[in-house]
Order: C-alpha cells, then structure tokens, then sequence
C-alpha cells in the first residue's frame, strides 16, 4: 500500500505554501495535518475559511467548540485530532480529566452535556441525531442556527478524521490518554 508522507512546505503548491505560511505565523508551526491537507490548496482553504467562519459570530463559545472536536474525534477514533483538541481544549480552560469525560460523552454541565450529546449522536448515527439528543439539545435552549454550526462543527472535525483515518501520518501534539 502506498504510504502517505507529510509533504514539506516547499512540495506543495504556490496556494498550499502561501496558507500554510500563514499558518505558521499564527500558531508557530505547521501541523502535519495541515501540511498533509495542503497536498490540496482548495480542501486546506476550505477547511481554514470553514473553522473561521463557525468560530465568527458562534452559537458556541471556543471551549464548547473543543468539546464537540473532542467527541466527535473519539468516536472517528482519531489519535491525531484526539491529540490536537486535547493540547487545544487544555488552552481553553478544560482539565486533563473533563477532557476524558467530554471524550466519553459526558458533562456535568446541563448546556454542555446536551452539546455533547447531540455531537456524539450526530457522528455515531451517520448524521441522524435521534429526537432525544435533539430535544436536549433544544430544551438547552438552543435554536435551528445552533443545530446547523453544530451539525458544520461535526462535519468539518469529520473530515481531518478521515483525512488522518486514510493517511495515518505522524502526530506532532501531546497523545491524548487513552480510554
């Protein structure tokens, strides 16, 4: 089987090189992932402008963000994100252990758990949610806008899983406790 390798920047295109320079500025490095992405300059911007765009003017604060990557990513079973969001969930005010709780699909917040729950339900069932999760999730108080960044949140955390899933590239973060 063909193995992939994750490309230096200088390998990839003009598109890819010149975003993945503007990665670099903002977090200090390219991540693999990243860097594996941007064998395709148009999946590696339309994954970046998705992520900013599901962060701007969010139903969801940047620590319930983490927590649906982290669930979803447990159920794709993906060490690399599980890694990633584990470094990134710490930074955003998570303990080491409700980070392996959130994993599990739990929280003792009412309004994260119902969150969680719908995330974990939605990439568990093939995107069908099931009417419990989304009646939690609607009795948390949130709305059909909330539902749909959700639902954008699920998939796009979908597919760097996947992409890990196919390319089984190194992991340059932390690894994440196993459960």
């Amino acid at each position: 089987m063909k193995t992939i390798s994750v490309p230096e920047k200088e390998q990839l295109g003009f598109g890819s090189q010149s975003i993945l320079e503007s990665v670099e500025k903002k977090m200090g490095k390219i991540p693999n992932l990243y860097a594996t992405i941007g064998y395709s300059s148009s999946a590696l911007k339309a994954m970046l402008e998705t992520e900013a765009a599901l962060s701007h003017d969010s139903s969801f604060t940047a620590k319930e963000r983490e927590a649906i990557n982290l669930v979803v990513s447990q159920v794709n079973e993906c060490d690399y994100c599980l890694a990633a969001h584990t470094a990134l969930a710490k930074m955003r005010g998570f303990t080491e252990e409700e980070t392996i709780e959130v994993r599990k699909g739990n929280s003792d917040n009412v309004t994260l758990n119902a969150i969680i729950k719908l995330a974990q339900s939605i990439a568990n069932n093939k995107g069908n949610a099931g009417d419990g999760a989304l009646e939690d999730f609607f009795n948390s108080g949130y709305n059909e806008k909330a539902l749909i960044e959700l639902t954008a949140l699920v998939a796009l955390r979908s597919f760097t899983n996947y992409v890990f899933a196919n390319t089984r590239i190194p992991i340059d973060f932390p690894l994440a406790q196993a459960i």
